[in-house]
């Protein structure tokens, strides 16, 4: 496996192991069928185009060759402060180091910066216990995660990285 800078080749495998991914963690939180309207704006081929080109960020996948196992999106407006954005592993390749690859990477592409800050579902464990297990900390909360009136509550984790 190694990481690298998606392209537009990748959009569509990008497209459908995030709809996979989403519907295994929150099927159970937020219902399929809110899921499935969330991946569709969300998760969109022109959605995840545009990160291809938003100045000021990384949008990186973590490949096998054959397949893409996860992928991350990042934007600093500052330099000082990294803003990830998206980090997901396909559900049949955590736990093998890829989200921790991918979180390196990110870190690595903003070499300015002192903090990365999130935002993860608390009914989310797994993520929860990946971010608590790499150091990041809660600093706070949302009510809408991801976009403006989402409506979805999110805990806001930090950490301070060197």
């Amino acid at each position: 496996m190694w990481i690298r800078t998606a392209g537009n080749r990748d959009l569509e495998a990008i497209q459908a192991l995030l709809v996979e991914t989403w519907h295994d963690t929150y099927d159970t939180i937020y219902g399929a069928e809110r899921v499935d309207d969330i991946t569709a704006e969300w998760h969109s081929l022109p959605a995840l185009r545009a990160r291809l080109t938003q100045p000021q960020s990384e949008f990186v996948v973590a490949d096998t060759g054959d397949t893409i196992l996860g992928m991350a999106f990042a934007s600093s407006k500052d330099g000082r402060l990294i803003e990830l954005h998206q980090l997901y592993v396909h559900p049949s390749a955590q736990g093998r180091g890829a989200g921790a690859a991918l979180l390196e990477e990110i870190e690595a592409c903003f070499p300015e910066a002192n903090r990365v800050r999130l935002e993860v579902e608390a009914e989310n464990l797994k993520a929860v216990a990946f971010y608590d297990h790499r150091g990041f900390e809660p600093v706070g909360d949302t009510k809408n995660c991801g976009v403006e009136d989402s409506g979805i509550p999110a805990v806001v984790y930090e950490k301070r990285i060197f």
